[in-house]
Formats: structure tokens, sequence, C-alpha cells
């Protein structure tokens, strides 16, 4: 199968740029199991957070046809098969109170409800809808990757089916064995990508050469749906000579400043100190010029005060920060 695909046949499968390049750069591929893996491995730890967000604004709200001037013709097809059965349990009232959940999830969420739709009925997808609006953003934000390598997973199927000219029963695709232990494993491939803009995020062991600083952090527009550029980031220490912080009593000439950067087109922020194996075990504070980013927001400025162990000083530590006008939402990847 050398040189069967291009970039458009794999961007009808993802609607990434970034994913239909790598997926030929890692050609050929001698099975469509081979090409599944290689996908999967390509989405979650090398498509970044703009790469997640392009793909999914490539697909049309579920009740809703694909433009006639889709980026992806083929794309648009497929999308309109995979909604078929939903199309088919639709009514007038199940269609227009799907189309107004997909308003309030968008506006809640920054991007489009994203579900694997084949064979699922408007009313399973609407209930499914209803029970994802309540999660956070971050949470919400991973399902959503998910759903995206679902879609991705049934579409390469197609492609390599179609190609090879015989039913899609037939070829030798399976999830089972090594792909059913990647769908076990989808939640902490998603944490892992989100902590690190490198390919791949392990736990350190005893003997560590560090190739950036350990601590990161990165920027999601959840209003937007973007990346947020532009934002000013600074990293503190708490002084080890003082008693540990408390609550409401936070010592503001008590910290140490570390370093600081501001946010890239993708949300990144520079390095924020220096490159060491082993991190100095005590708390930390990292702030957020929110509201220089957006004076109109309800946050002027977010800080976040964590604590690294003795035990921890070897571990990369990344606290991304989901921010929308009114709520802003973090966790720590290692």
């Amino acid at each position: 199968m050398e040189g069967l695909f291009g970039e458009a046949d794999y961007l009808a499968c993802c609607g990434s740029h970034t994913f239909a390049k790598q997926m030929v750069e890692a050609a050929p591929f001698s099975s469509p199991q081979q090409a599944i893996s290689a996908a999967t491995h390509i989405w979650f730890n090398q498509v970044d957070v703009s790469g997640w967000l392009e793909a999914f604004s490539a697909h049309p709200r579920i009740g809703q046809s694909p433009s006639p001037d889709h980026k992806s013709p083929t794309s648009a097809q497929w999308s309109k098969g995979e909604q078929s059965t939903a199309i088919a349990t639709a009514t007038d009232s199940t269609l227009q109170e799907l189309y107004e959940w997909n308003t309030c999830y968008r506006q809640k969420f920054g991007f489009v409800f994203l579900i694997c739709a084949s064979g699922r009925s408007t009313p399973e997808i609407l209930a499914e809808l209803k029970r994802r609006y309540s999660n956070r953003p971050l949470v919400e934000f991973e399902i959503a990757a998910q759903e995206q390598m679902k879609i991705t997973e049934l579409r390469l199927r197609k492609l390599f089916s179609v190609a090879a000219d015989t039913p899609t029963a037939n070829t030798q695709f399976s999830t089972s064995g090594a792909m059913t232990k990647a769908e076990e494993d989808r939640v902490s491939i998603i944490g892992s990508h989100l902590a690190s803009a490198s390919p791949s995020s392990t736990k350190p062991s005893q003997v560590l050469t560090r190739t950036r600083p350990p601590i990161t952090t990165h920027v999601l527009d959840t209003a937007c749906g973007r990346p947020a550029s532009g934002i000013e980031v600074i990293l503190e220490m708490w002084k080890t000579d003082r008693p540990r912080p408390v609550f409401g009593d936070l010592g503001t000439n008590n910290w140490t400043f570390q370093g600081s950067s501001t946010t890239d087109k993708d949300g990144r922020s520079g390095p924020l100190m220096t490159i060491v194996d082993a991190l100095n075990p005590g708390i930390y504070r990292i702030s957020f010029n929110t509201g220089k980013y957006n004076p109109d927001g309800f946050f002027p400025f977010v800080s976040i005060v964590f604590e690294i162990r003795e035990s921890q000083k070897l571990e990369h530590f990344h606290v991304p920060l989901l921010l929308s006008p009114f709520s802003y939402s973090t966790y720590r990847g290692s």
C-alpha cells in the first residue's frame, strides 16, 4: 500500500493538517491495523491542542449536514453516513432540542459536541449530550479527543477497505490485542499529551537527564475554543526558611521569583525555570495575568499554589489552565 494515500485522504479521516502530514511521513503501512496504531500514537502524542481543535471544527453539529464547501468532500460524505441512523430516528421536536443543546454546549466548551455517531439514534445522542454537558471543561475536552479517535479509526477502516476493493469485514482490521489496551489507556494517553509538548511522557527513572524545565504550563481559552496566546506567566517558590503558607495568609513577601514567560500561539509558555534533574521540594506558585489578556473577564489574575514533595522531585509537573470569562480549571499532569 506504499504511496497509496496522500494528505487529503488522511485529512478526510481526521481534520487536523498536522495529523495528515504525520501520517504521510509515517507511511507506508502494511495493513489497516498498522495505520491505526500509527494514527493513535500521532493523535495523542504528536498533535497539539491547536490540532485537536482544528479536527473538532471539521465536524458539523450532530443533526446538521456539512456545508457544500466543506474542506474535505470525502469527510462530508462520511459524516453524512455516520449520522444516518440519527437522522432516520429524529423528529422535528428532537432535532430542535438537539439544536438547542448543541448551541448551549458550544457556548460552554468552545467547540462542537463530538461523538462517534455511527449506529446511534437521536435519543441516544441527545441523552449523551445532556450527560456530558455537566462535565468540567478539561474532562470534556479529553472525552471529545477520545471520540475523535474513534471516528478516525472508523474512517481509516473505510479508506483501506475502499482501496482494497473488498468489504471492510474481510480486511485484516481488528481492535483486539494491542488496540484493546490502547483503548483502555486512552485517558492516560490524553493526559500525557496535555502534560507535554514532547512525543511521549514517562515516569522518571532514578537516573534522569531532562530536556525541558520540570515545571511547564499552557493556557486554553475555552470561550474562543483556541489556545490563549500573549498571557504573562510567573513562577515563584515559597522561601524555605519561613513557616508554610496557610489558607488566608499567603505571605506576599515570602515568595522567591523563579522565572517568567509569555504564552505563544499554541498557548504554551516558554521556560519558567532552568533545566534541573531534581526539583527543590517545596511550595510553588504559578500566576497568570488573565486580566491583561481579557480586561472584561472575571479574573484580574489567576494564581495556583501547589506542593512538590521529596518523593516527587524527579517528576515533571505540568499545570495547564482552561480559561473562560467566568471560570477556570486546572490539573497537575506529570
